[in-house]
């Protein structure tokens, strides 16, 4: 059905629209069925007679007909495997294609080279390099089209083995050769390498930007195979654009000024490269101004291996004009965990651009990563602080501070895309705060976007990117941009998942142009740094107590830790000794007068946890009672009644505590044994950004009347679809 819809497509009978909806529907339907009958005529996918080139200077609609186009070869797979079988078959089989595909114009070279030096005892891996004018080779002597019929899969894994080593990695973490073993067994195997041999993949074809919107693609529709939750953590395009944008374009003027800049650029989170590529593709834009572009020298690092064997392609496929044999896939380490295997310790970036899981937990790296921030502190990592292990999202932070050019060498700036919860998460003096305190006291934040809600395809949550900074011009030091984009956006065609939104073009550059302009507007808060910052200071107030002796608190003494600990005797002599006493209300002081009471009717040593138990049990709270004091004549904290303020930094303790404090409860005092670790001075210094703060809107209640007649209107419709049930 759907090679049917891109034939009528080629041929104008049907447009890109119509093929793309013709093979979604198709594909929806099949996610109700684990099986398809492979003899239905609807499965029969009819092998081109010529090599079909996908139309990708059709409009938007291209990536999605191309990756339907794609998943035709689905098919052909339906009840022989599961849906969620599809992806680890035909992701390899698109790199294999492309790469194939590039490697083609000097392959019958490069096979008589390798036969030429192969028994001179040379390394000849560099002479098929230079031979192939790639970073690759491959010295088979099979394609996907001459594979045959009958020895396909001994051919197709020759032809594996035949790639040269950073290619050849790339299906091993696919586990290719399991897949082409099953792909045999269920005898489709020739029919899926014919597919893939009559479609032109070529980059020149199918631009780098595309094949990337269409691994991802066919990672989103079977991520739980592919990678475990990859959508979880993709990012969408227009994110990545936008975040390209901001990182990149406050250097428009030094590219220009210096021609042909080398510049470094680091993703330790790189999933298939997406911010790479991006950012390549924004540098090499200055080509089209007449001068030679700025080159940027990517370097990444991947956890999952699917999709860290795309982002190797990727790489292996990019060239840098400058050193086009270089081998930017060796760059791309992996798949392995940046927290606790970092490929790059000890170098740093220009430019560094990420996008970690969202509240993704780092229990599995949480060894390494709390030895390294008590062993290294700020020689390392993580010295900052590490935050609750539910979340590693400001791991990520420091790891990105961390990796950014020194301000003598001119400094680095980073962007990474982030949930809500790093900009107020965790109370002051705790992880998540300490980790902020570091950043805004030492002048790394530059800015902090707000994203729309449903961007991305899994969550529709609030998103922000943060922009990070060692080197801020004068105008922004000391001071944080706040940038409220969460109104910038354009509604989807056709939504995938939760994302409904995305940010145009258009839109990219206007939020560009606010960042840029750092003036204060609708959207736009300048806040000195100190002004997220505060001091959590402890609020005692004077204990007050009564007591009494009723059957309840006696019962809340028996179940006490202190009295179970008592031996029988001693219990039962308790018991007897208090259901003497009366009910009546006593002051305080009173509690010695029964202790005293009990040591002479021998009903056993007072210890001062059983002391303690007796005056849990027996004290009675009364906001009219005397204040209970020490042997110094101080009084004694309630810890029920204990409370904490945040007291804004700006702001004296002591006023605070006049005005908004003792108005209310005059017999407070601040506890100045509660300091701050760092300073010494009474109160925890914490930091929260708090954008609702800064951008807040009064919006008037409706009238009551307006609400009541709604509400009356609603009633009345519920009363008639009633009476009709009941008729």
């Amino acid at each position: 059905m759907c090679a049917w819809l891109w034939n009528r497509c080629l041929k104008g009978h049907a447009s890109l629209e119509q093929a793309s909806s013709g093979c979604e529907s198709l594909w929806k339907e099949s996610e109700n069925e684990e099986d398809r009958n492979k003899d239905n005529p609807m499965m029969i996918n009819q092998q081109p007679k010529k090599k079909l080139k996908i139309p990708v200077d059709a409009p938007k609609a291209s990536d999605t007909v191309l990756a339907a186009f794609i998943w035709k070869n689905a098919e052909d797979l339906w009840g022989d495997f599961k849906h969620t079988d599809f992806g680890k078959i035909i992701l390899p089989f698109t790199l294999l294609r492309r790469l194939e595909c590039v490697l083609e114009p000097t392959r019958e070279k490069v096979r008589e080279t390798q036969a030429k030096f192969r028994d001179k005892g040379l390394d000849t891996a560099l002479i098929m390099r230079q031979t192939a004018g790639l970073p690759f080779y491959n010295i088979s002597q099979y394609s996907l089209a001459t594979l045959g019929a009958t020895k396909t899969k001994s051919n197709l894994e020759a032809y594996i083995a035949g790639f040269s080593d950073n290619a050849r990695v790339i299906f091993d973490q696919f586990n290719f050769t399991d897949t082409i073993a099953r792909l045999a067994r269920a005898d489709i195997l020739f029919k899926i390498c014919q597919n893939f041999a009559n479609t032109d993949l070529h980059p020149d074809v199918v631009p780098d930007r595309v094949m990337s919107n269409i691994y991802e693609h066919l990672i989103r529709r079977f991520g739980s195979e592919v990678n475990e939750a990859a959508e979880d953590f993709m990012t969408p395009r227009d994110v990545v654009h936008l975040a390209t944008t901001l990182l990149l374009d406050p250097d428009d003027a030094l590219f220009r000024d210096n021609p042909g800049l080398i510049r470094t650029l680091y993703d330790p989170t790189c999933g298939t490269g997406g911010f790479l590529t991006d950012a390549m593709n924004h540098v090499d834009g200055f080509a089209a101004q007449g001068k030679a572009p700025p080159v940027l020298i990517p370097f990444g690092q991947e956890l999952e291996p699917e999709t860290h064997a795309v982002a190797l392609a990727n790489m292996l496929l990019r060239r840098l004009e400058t050193e086009p044999a270089r081998d930017l896939s060796a760059n791309i380490a992996g798949p392995r965990s940046t927290l606790s295997q970092d490929a790059f310790a000890g170098q740093r970036f220009h430019y560094c651009l990420s996008n970690p899981p969202f509240g993704k937990k780092w229990e599995k790296d949480q060894v390494f990563v709390e030895r390294e921030a008590k062993e290294m502190g700020f020689a390392g990592r993580f010295g900052a602080g590490t935050p609750r292990v539910s979340d590693g999202s400001m791991l990520f932070i420091q790891h990105l501070i961390s990796k950014l050019e020194l301000p003598k060498n001119g400094g680095g700036r980073a962007a990474i895309v982030l949930s809500g919860s790093p900009l107020f998460t965790g109370n002051a003096g705790q992880g998540e705060s300490e980790i902020r305190r570091w950043l805004l006291e030492n002048d790394l934040i530059d800015a902090i976007v707000a994203l729309p809600t449903d961007i991305f395809f899994r969550t529709g949550i609030g998103t922000y990117i943060w922009l990070l900074d060692n080197n801020k011009p004068k105008v922004r030091q000391g001071k944080v941009q706040l940038i409220d984009a969460t109104g910038m956006h354009s509604p989807m065609r056709k939504g995938e998942g939760n994302k409904r939104r995305y940010v145009s073009d258009e839109q990219a550059q206007d939020i560009a142009r606010l960042y840029a302009d750092f003036t204060p507007s609708e959207n736009v808060r300048i806040v000195n740094f100190r002004d997220f910052g505060y001091r959590r200071i402890k609020v005692q107030r004077p204990l007050r107590l009564l007591i009494r002796i009723t059957e309840e608190a006696i019962e809340s003494f028996k179940a006490s830790k202190p009295f179970t600990k008592l031996d029988a005797k001693e219990q039962k002599a308790w018991l007897a000794f208090l259901a003497k006493q009366d009910d009546a209300i006593r002051p305080y002081e009173w509690m010695e007068t029964l202790v005293e009471a009990a040591k002479k009717a021998k009903v056993g040593k007072v210890s001062n946890p059983l002391y303690a138990a007796l005056e849990t049990a027996f004290g009675v709270r009364d906001a009219t009672a005397p204040i209970i004091v020490d042997e110094y004549g101080e009084p004694w904290p309630d810890k029920e009644l204990e409370d904490f303020e945040n007291v804004p930094l700006g702001k004296s303790i002591d006023r605070h505590m006049d005005t908004e404090v003792l108005p209310h409860v005059p017999d407070a005092w601040v506890d100045t044994s509660y300091t701050d670790d760092r300073d010494g001075q009474v109160g925890k210094v914490g930091y929260e950004i708090n954008f609702n703060r800064y951008f807040y809107k009064y919006v008037p209640p409706r009238d009551l009347h307006e609400i009541d007649a709604e509400l009356k209107a609603v009633e009345a419709e519920i009363a008639a679809l009633l009476n009709e049930v009941a008729a």
